[in-house]
Order: structure tokens, then sequence, then C-alpha cells
């Protein structure tokens, strides 16, 4: 099997594929722009997907929110002197970064790539929250510069969805990443692991289901509990088993041996700050994490889509 990654690294790695597409490394920049989403301005719901809180990965709204040229121009400065950083991609990050009037999203884009050490844009968005007319903008920018969609699929069993109260079903995953994909740009699918009730057999049939998509790069979490969530109430009274770090690993290992080899990997562990972490408390850097996931593949002989196609 020819693999577009290095056999040592055993998976492939986000930060090899950078590197490989533009010549250089490149650090991605996380901006607030201040949009909300369907299941807190009242479309869907208020209270937002049962473990969300945006706080618990991104800045405090509640201090003020800088200008998003301030944040990239901020962000890049502290990169440059910290890592000697020269190329970066711009992450719409919190909330859903589609979930505005065209002409409001045309002019953010536009900002984000003013810069001329910024060579993307990476826009974190829900599936229920693009059209044609948003696509083909994105895919205007993507003649000049590299434009990922990265959707919140989050599973891709409808019963863990209306558990989580996300307000879309799979379907309208699979819909959205593969009319994006038709329009030529590069897709993200987030996928969460350890919802209550869900088995190890159906976590690595996730694998088949994202095989056949035309996912170009995924991240996975593992469902954690933060404060100031719905989830944060529900599990004080409703508590249920998450992964440990051991469990992780395993079945994290069980995963990428079943998942396509030409996906990208662009996070296999969900985190938030430690201010705002409820459960599970692990003991374990995210780097150890990661390292010992590596380790495993490499004692069992196998690598990232090894078990791809076999029954």
């Amino acid at each position: 099997m020819l693999l577009p990654f290095p056999l040592e690294d055993r998976y492939y790695r986000y930060s090899y594929f950078l590197r490989k597409k533009f010549g250089t490394k490149v650090y991605k920049i996380g901006v607030d722009a201040g949009f909300t989403c369907p299941t807190r301005d009242g479309t869907l719901g208020t209270r937002g997907c049962l473990y969300c809180n945006n706080l618990s990965f991104s800045v405090d709204r509640r201090k003020g929110l800088k200008s998003v040229k301030e944040q990239i121009r901020e962000s890049i400065e502290k990169l440059k002197e910290r890592k000697k950083a020269d190329k970066f991609l711009v992450y719409f990050q919190a909330y859903t970064n589609t979930y505005a009037p065209v002409e409001k999203l045309e002019k953010l884009y536009a900002e984000a790539l003013s810069f001329k050490d910024v060579v993307g844009l990476c826009i974190g968005t829900r599936p229920d929250c693009v059209n044609d007319e948003i696509l083909k903008i994105l895919s205007d920018l993507n003649k000049d510069y590299f434009i990922s969609v990265e959707y919140g699929v989050e599973s891709v069993y409808d019963k863990n969805l209306d558990w989580a109260q996300r307000g879309h079903d799979f379907k309208t995953s699979v819909m959205a990443i593969e009319k994006t994909k038709r329009y030529g740009l590069d897709v993200a699918a987030h996928i969460i692991f350890g919802f209550p009730g869900e088995t190890k057999s159906e976590i690595l049939m996730s694998a088949e289901k994202i095989n056949v998509l035309p996912v170009d790069s995924i991240k996975v979490h593992n469902l954690h509990v933060v404060k100031n969530t719905p989830l944060e109430y529900y599990y004080g009274s409703n508590p249920f088993k998450l992964f440990s770090e051991e469990e992780w690993i395993e079945i994290i290992a069980d995963f990428l041996e079943k998942l396509r080899p030409d996906i990208v990997i662009q996070r296999l562990i969900g985190e938030a700050k430690n201010n705002t972490l409820v459960a599970p408390n692990w003991k374990r850097s995210k780097s150890w994490i990661l390292n010992e996931i590596r380790n495993t593949l490499e004692k069992r002989g196998t690598f990232q889509g090894c078990k791809y196609n076999i029954d």
C-alpha cells in the first residue's frame, strides 16, 4: 500500500500535510468573529448544543472582542517572535462562521486574507448553515488561497445527534460535505466519540461511514463535560462512563486502522481549558497520549488505513 505519510508517523499528521502543501511550517490562528449559532439565537434553541461552551477553548467575549484584523495581527506578531513562523491559516473557530449575510462574510474573509503571510482560511461551521451562495464565494477565494470548510458533523448516528440537541441529522452532514466538495473546496469533519451508550463497534463503524464521504481531514474529540453547559447539569444528575486515557488510546488506534489512509488527521483528543473542565479528569498530557497512540500502532505493526476495506 502506497501511503501519503511516512510509515514511522503511523498516521497522516496535519503538520506533515501542511508542510508538504506549502513547503514550510504553517500555523493556524484562531479568531472569534462574533458569530452566533442557530441553537442559540432562537432558530433551533437558545441553550446551544448539550456539550457546548465556547469559553472552554476560545476567548471570553465578556471582556470585549477585538476586531478580526486585530486578533490576526497580534497572533502573527506573537508566533513570528516565539516560533519564527512565516505562513498562517486563519481559523474562524467560535460558533458558526457562515451564519451571517453573505456581504458580512465576504468582508470578514477578505480582511483575514489581506495579510501577506496568510495563505488561507479554515472556516468552522454547521452542515445546516451553508448554501450555494456562500460556497461560491469560498470557491472563488479558493482559486488564490487554501480554503477549508470544517463541519461539525459530531456523529454519524442520529440517536447521538438527537441526544446532543444538535438540530440536524447525519444526512444533512452528508449532503453538505458532498456539495462543498463539488465546489472544489477542502472539507474537514469534526467527530465526537463517547456518547452515552455508544458501543465500540459503533465507533469503529463510524470509520466506514466517513470513508465513503469526500472528506479531506478529520478532527476526533472525546466527549468531555465542561462547565456552564446543559451537559454539566445532565452529567451531575445522570453520570455516565467517559473514556479513560488508556481506553482512548486503544479505541483511537483501532479507529485509525480502519480509516481511509488519505484522510488527514487534524486532532485526536478533545481539549478544554483547565478551569472549565468537569470530566474526564485525565492526568496525562496531550503530547503523551498522542505519542502513546503512535506507540500502540507501532507495537501492533499497524498504521492508519491498514484495515481499510477489510471486512
